[in-house]
């Protein structure tokens, strides 16, 4: 006797953004179809309609839908990214008494009121999420409302690309069903499947501590380095380069040295067009040189690109160093001892650029098909990517919800 066919999940997709959550959906092999995507950011709005024209886009807020809206839309699955602002270390961390966060509060009011609950709800936020009141009044719904959850702290690089993006992530799913993992009251920092026994860890620190080269924020980003690359006294930690601390390089190096983690050339344009619009303005390396995180394309490591790439240096990604024969070491022996002209000059080597949107959109899993529409301009796309999510973490954890 031939299986049943599996039914198609109807999927809510709230603050859309450009289409993380639909692509992560398609990455999953979730049978699945996105009745409704809903965002007021009309650049956003732009770039999804560019990339999925076939979906119905709601451009208002999602405080301003009614509960008959959302009956009328009757979904088995929310995939949602509500705004990180409130809760981020460097924002004003008003938790729930910043206006941005009225739509989420709507949701988990409107939650017990739906004529038929959803299946499963994933949530994606900042780190820093985990100890707000959102989070308190989010598990208070989905308990009342009789779910069963998982919270989680995950980066791309537990798959393998190199990229820390710390974010927080929940899964829900509504009772009787039950996860085909083992649940904990714990926040996870690994994927429940995810091998984490590694002979190199053994010090009573998480893997996730240990690998991760953390960095959402320009606290967190102020201590820049370079990786090994080429450069043997980096390797045998023998000097310290730029603000780097021996803590970071030892990280960075831990993460250099994990083979199970791809290399930055991986993903970088094969041909840029014209390179010149990511070239580094001399004013910008003369002024940051000491705390710009720099990459080559051996690297295994980048840390988190923000909505301010590309237009504030300090604290939102790494920059490409395009020059492989060219040292750091060389680049910055006694560079504070020279002038202006000496430092830009030895900079100069360097050939540092940012990288591409295209470039980040595949560190983010984003598929070759995703593009932006000729109307956005490059702050934009960076913006936009920034806010953005990843893909290939979002898939695995859609698949673990569903399965």
């Amino acid at each position: 006797m031939m299986e049943a066919a599996q039914a198609q999940l109807r999927v809510l997709e709230l603050y859309s953004g450009i289409g993380g959550m639909h692509y992560a959906l398609k990455e999953s092999y979730t049978t699945a179809k996105v009745v409704a995507a809903v965002d007021i950011n009309t650049i956003a709005n732009e770039v999804y309609k560019h990339n999925f024209p076939n979906t119905y886009l709601c451009p208002k807020t999602i405080e301003g839908m009614t509960l008959d809206e959302f009956n009328k839309l009757d979904f088995d699955m929310i995939l949602m990214s509500p705004p990180c602002q409130p809760f981020t270390r460097i924002g004003s961390q008003k938790d729930v008494l910043d206006p941005r966060t009225k739509s989420l509060l709507h949701i988990l009011d409107i939650l017990p009121r739906l004529s038929k609950a959803p299946k499963y709800i994933l949530l994606e936020n900042v780190k820093g999420f985990e100890s707000s009141v959102a989070r308190d009044k989010l598990i208070q719904a989905l308990e009342s409302c009789r779910y069963i959850y998982q919270e989680f702290l995950l980066s791309p690089i537990l798959l393998g690309i190199p990229n820390s993006r710390l974010r927080y992530f929940l899964l829900a799913k509504l009772q009787p069903d039950a996860f085909c993992f083992q649940t904990s009251y714990q926040i996870i920092e690994c994927f429940p499947d995810h091998e984490v026994a590694d002979s190199r860890f053994t010090d009573g620190h998480s893997r996730f501590d240990q690998i991760v080269s953390t960095g959402d924020n320009k606290k967190e980003h102020n201590n820049s380095g370079y990786c090994a690359e080429n450069d043997k006294s980096e390797t045998t930690m023998t000097r310290l380069y730029k603000l780097e601390t021996p803590e970071h390089l030892k990280k960075k190096q831990i993460q250099n040295n994990n083979l199970s983690i791809q290399m930055i050339q991986e993903f970088l344009e094969e041909e840029l067009k014209d390179p010149r619009p990511y070239f580094i303005p001399p004013k910008t390396l003369l002024r940051y040189a000491l705390i710009l995180d720099i990459v080559g394309q051996s690297c295994r490591r980048s840390v988190c690109f923000t909505k301010g790439y590309g237009h504030y240096a300090e604290g939102t990604g790494s920059v490409l160093k395009t020059a492989p024969d060219v040292q750091l070491s060389e680049v910055f022996q006694s560079f504070q001892t020279l002038s202006e002209d000496e430092k830009l000059s030895r900079l100069s080597k360097l050939k540092l650029r940012y990288f591409t949107p295209r470039e980040i959109a595949n560190l983010h899993g984003f598929p070759p098909e995703f593009s932006f529409p000729e109307t956005i301009s490059l702050r934009q796309s960076y913006r936009l990517l920034g806010n953005s999510l990843n893909i290939k973490v979002v898939a695995k954890l859609i698949s673990l919800m569903v399965e």
